[in-house]
Order: structure tokens, then C-alpha cells, then sequence
């Protein structure tokens, strides 16, 4: 089970960068997943669930902008592999699994890259406007980050 929560945060985090990082970060704020003395540790921080929901925040509003950059440029496709396997494992490290976690987060985070600019391309021209069709993916991403990390 763990392993597939770990490929499906990585799809998130290929959806938007920020908002798996931010709901595992408020997760291991409370404790679970138990990331102290870990690598990962910093996530349950204080203030770290704080600024990644504002960087969060701040993606979900950047990316509606008419300059903003494809997900499929490499810094943007990068960030989003570091993210999900920074996700995965943390999503992992508690089983014994975390480099496994990490490698199905980012094979996941380029499944969702990919397979997020699909859809949303599609729902765009659908909707003759792209707006629609990045609520509906803010939608998935932060619904599917919440109900992601609660299963684990």
C-alpha cells in the first residue's frame, strides 16, 4: 500500500510542484508520518508546513499566469521529480521504504507531468479556455494530496 501512495504523491507532485509538499508537511507536523531524526525531518518543523502552503498558495495563482513556463521545461520538470521523491520517501521512511518511496515518487511525478499537461490540454480545448481546466487540476492535486497522505 505504501508504494502506491508513494507513486500517487509523486502524480501530484507532477500536477503542482508545491501542494504534496505542503500536505506532508503538515502530516508530519502531527506526527505521522514520524520523520524526526530523519533526512526529512525539517517538513515537521514549526514553521515549514506554514511557508510551503504560502509557496503553495503562491503556485496555485502563478500558474494561471499567461508567462508562466510549461511543467515540461526542464526546471519545472526537475522540481517536480525532486519533489515527489522527497514525498515518497517521506511518505515511505516509516515503513523501511524510503529510498523505494523516493524512486516511485519521482517516476511518479513524471507520470503526472506528462499525463497532467495531457488532460489539461484536452479539458482546455474542451472548455475553449484553459482557465477551467487548471481549477479543475488545483482541484485534483489538493483533494488528491489530502487523501494521499491521510491513507498513509
Amino acid at each position: 500500500m505504501i508504494y502506491a501512495l508513494a507513486l500517487l504523491i509523486g502524480v501530484v507532485a507532477g500536477l503542482r510542484a508545491l501542494t504534496p509538499l505542503a500536505a506532508v508537511s503538515w502530516a508530519a507536523r502531527a506526527g505521522d508520518p514520524a520523520l524526526d531524526g530523519t533526512l526529512l525531518a525539517f517538513l515537521g518543523y514549526r514553521w515549514t508546513p506554514w511557508v510551503l502552503t504560502l509557496l503553495a498558495l503562491g503556485e496555485l495563482v502563478s500558474d494561471k499566469l499567461p508567462k508562466t513556463p510549461s511543467r515540461k521545461v526542464p526546471v519545472q520538470f526537475a522540481t517536480r521529480i525532486v519533489v515527489g521523491a522527497i514525498c515518497g520517501a517521506a511518505l515511505a521512511i516509516p515503513a523501511g521504504a524510503g529510498i523505494a518511496g523516493a524512486l516511485l515518487g519521482a517516476v511518479g511525478a513524471v507520470l503526472g507531468t506528462l499525463g497532467g499537461a495531457a488532460v489539461r490540454g484536452r479539458l482546455a480545448a474542451a472548455f475553449g479556455s484553459d482557465r477551467p481546466a487548471a481549477l479543475i487540476e488545483d482541484l485534483v492535486a489538493i483533494v488528491a494530496a489530502i487523501l494521499i497522505v491521510r491513507a498513509a
